[in-house]
């Protein structure tokens, strides 16, 4: 049916908005600078990626967005809005309500996530009766649709099992259904299929990406493959040194990357290698986030750096078809020598 004469197509207001996010940790008489201006939007029903290195802040970023980081060392400024709530002002009440019931976070590694000495099913149906009103038969007859949902198989057994009496990847898919159970609009994946071998990485990845799409999730997925982030993303976000340096649909990016640390990345990888061909590598050691270089944090590392680079953070711009570069370079010709 066409739409009415005045009906609004104005767009959807975000699911997840970022704005100039800091993190910082204390303790041993240190200061972290873990996460450094991080602005970052998920629209309804996208699914992004963060990815990057060990310590560039993905993981810091993503459990921000549900205040998971311990209060008493951690320090938070910028804006958080999930769902249209400004998670930094929300009570403890409020705050449990959003985590589960709106959002919620399947972990890298689940057994270490759920309860050892509870069954997979009790936790399920604890979950579903926090956030919604059933009883508990009902609720249980809503955790086995939920492990049904993650294709368990025998799933009625898999309710009566404990976390240690199922495979990795048995566990994880129970996870995402403890995950999904409460109906959130956006879920979090922290690295999932690390821990995983690759035939079951895959099925996950394949599993996610059905789930959000027939119940309109928005996703965000961590990861430092970029492989995985091809079978999952809509959008990427690279991520290095606290600060999101790329950003762009996933085919552009691997099209057209421009910033030397996302082409790095790429070139990195193993994929379309001869056998015999030295896997190329990124030279120099992540940046110590307790004593950041006042420039771009990259430059070290950078065979293409220059004076500009060490003076001062680059600004982000706009390339066009939603891809942004942080990067001295990002308009200049000389960038594509970066991925010859």
């Amino acid at each position: 049916m066409s739409q009415e004469l005045g009906a609004s197509t104005a767009p959807l207001p975000p699911a997840v908005s970022v704005r100039d996010l800091h993190v910082t940790f204390s303790g041993g008489g240190k200061t972290i600078r873990a996460v450094n201006g991080v602005s970052l939007d998920v629209s309804p029903g996208e699914a992004v990626a963060l990815i990057g290195e060990s310590g560039s802040g993905k993981s810091v970023t993503l459990r921000a967005l549900m205040r998971l980081h311990p209060p008493r060392r951690t320090t938070m400024t910028g804006q958080i809005r999930v769902d249209g709530h400004e998670v930094p002002a929300l009570d403890k009440r409020a705050l449990a309500r959003l985590r589960g019931g709106t959002i919620a976070m399947v972990f890298q590694e689940p057994l270490l996530a759920l309860d050892p000495v509870y069954t997979v099913g009790q936790q399920i149906i604890e979950c579903i009766r926090t956030h919604r009103k059933v009883s508990k038969t009902e609720a249980r007859a809503l955790a086995l649709k939920a492990l049904e949902a993650v294709r368990i198989p025998s799933p009625e057994r898999r309710l009566a099992a404990y976390p240690h009496e199922m495979s990795g990847g048995m566990r994880q898919r129970a996870m995402i259904a403890l995950a999904l159970s409460a109906r959130p609009k956006i879920l979090l994946a922290d690295e999932p299929t690390t821990a995983l071998d690759a035939t079951v990485q895959i099925q996950v990845l394949i599993l996610l990406r059905e789930l959000q799409r027939e119940l309109g999730l928005s996703i965000v997925f961590v990861t430092h493959d970029i492989g995985a982030a091809v079978e999952i993303a809509d959008r990427v976000a690279v991520m290095y040194g606290g600060r999101i340096v790329e950003e762009g649909p996933i085919r552009t990016l691997l099209r057209d990357a421009r910033h030397p640390y996302t082409i790095a990345l790429l070139q990195s990888r193993q994929h379309g290698m001869d056998r015999g061909q030295r896997l190329q590598t990124i030279g120099g050691a992540p940046p110590d986030l307790s004593a950041l270089p006042p420039g771009c944090t990259f430059a070290p590392r950078c065979a293409h750096a220059r004076p500009a680079c060490l003076a001062e953070v680059p600004r982000a711009v706009a390339l066009g078809g939603g891809h942004q570069v942080s990067c001295v370079l990002a308009e200049a010709p000389a960038i594509s020598e970066c991925a010859a």
